[in-house]
């Protein structure tokens, strides 16, 4: 017997909890596996917005795959579980756990073009998408109806030149207008959650402030929840009311924003603040030496430990758990913090 999927009614105004408990994500390869994501954990409550930050390759956009159930069944395995609610979209039947992901989550893509289809208008676009949800709720709503639910949502992203747009290809607008569309037909399907993959790279300084200040809205003023997956610490400091960092696909320090920012503990997220310059000048921005590891053959124990300043023997030879020196809002996976 299948499990039933959770009910989402009205989901941007019901408490909900995403739960992610020892989630991996394994790639087939011609020779060996790639375990590309290793056992991470943690959860995400209406109302957060919550920020996933590590370097390019470290596995943030896999993980986010993995919890929409947009990966290829053909050549991953995943394990672990992914909890909405209490209950295990993993463990439903693959319809079921599809209507439910459409229904409580939206995606927006890192690159706002290529999200969109060139050959139709952002209108068409935006209707098909509004008739495809309100069929599935039983609603048949006419043209113009369909445009001034477009429109609505178009306003609500602070694009208010709303038939022009809807008149418009792709092409036809400015990349921070197009990621602003990609978040109104997110927003389309009422989602409980969106997830935002590198929303403003590319975009100059300016609009990503707006579309950031899009998202700071959802969740502050509508009670929706985000996760916003990015490189940027700056994004991260400046939105975020929580922060994971993760390494080659381990998750090895969560925190709130203020506390992660203020007292970073694990050697790895106090390497990536010093990579962030300085406006004063006084400190030169610090790299971080060697490379992230070839998944097909990632190190023993920490995976860290190759570039980690502080590696010890133990740290060579076992994963370290997640450890709470500053009480249970702050986890470090590091030996460093091991008191027993």
């Amino acid at each position: 017997m299948n499990a039933q999927p959770a009910e989402v009614e009205d989901s941007a105004h019901v408490a909900h909890v995403l739960r992610l408990v020892d989630l991996s994500v394994t790639f087939r390869g011609f020779e060996r596996p790639a375990r590309v994501i290793d056992d991470v954990s943690f959860e995400v409550a209406t109302g957060e917005l919550v920020g996933i930050v590590g370097e390019t390759g470290c596995g943030k956009s896999v993980l986010v795959r993995a919890l929409l159930d947009l990966l290829p069944s053909s050549s991953t395995r995943i394990e672990g579980a992914v909890k909405f609610d209490g209950t295990d979209l993993r463990k439903l039947a693959l319809r079921d756990r599809r209507a439910l992901i459409l229904a409580a989550f939206n995606m927006v893509f890192q690159d706002p073009v290529a999200s969109l289809n060139p050959f139709f208008t952002i209108g068409v676009q935006m209707r098909e998408l509004i008739k495809h949800a309100s069929t599935r709720h039983g609603k048949h709503l006419s043209r113009a109806q369909m445009d001034e639910r477009a429109a609505a949502q178009l306003r609500r992203v602070q694009l208010m030149d709303t038939e022009r747009i809807l008149r418009a290809y792709p092409f036809q607008l400015s990349g921070g207008m197009n990621q602003r569309v990609c978040i109104a037909m997110a927003l389309l399907t009422d989602p409980w959650m969106i997830v935002a993959d590198e929303p403003t790279t590319a975009l100059d300084v300016t609009v990503q402030a707006e579309i950031l200040a899009v998202f700071t809205r959802l969740v502050r003023e509508e009670g929706r929840s985000a996760l916003l997956i990015t490189h940027s610490m700056g994004v991260v400091r400046t939105v975020t009311d929580r922060v994971a960092v993760m390494y080659a696909g381990t998750v090895v320090e969560e925190a709130s924003t203020s506390e992660l920012f203020n007292n970073p503990r694990h050697p790895y997220t106090v390497a990536l603040l010093e990579c962030v310059p300085r406006l004063t000048g006084q400190i030169m921005a610090k790299g971080i030496p060697g490379t992230l590891p070839n998944y097909t053959d990632a190190p023993t124990g920490c995976r860290f430990h190759p570039r980690c300043p502080h590696a010890m023997p133990v740290c060579t030879q076992s994963r370290p758990p997640s450890f709470t020196p500053d009480g249970q809002n702050h986890r470090v996976a590091c030996w460093l913090y091991d008191d027993r």
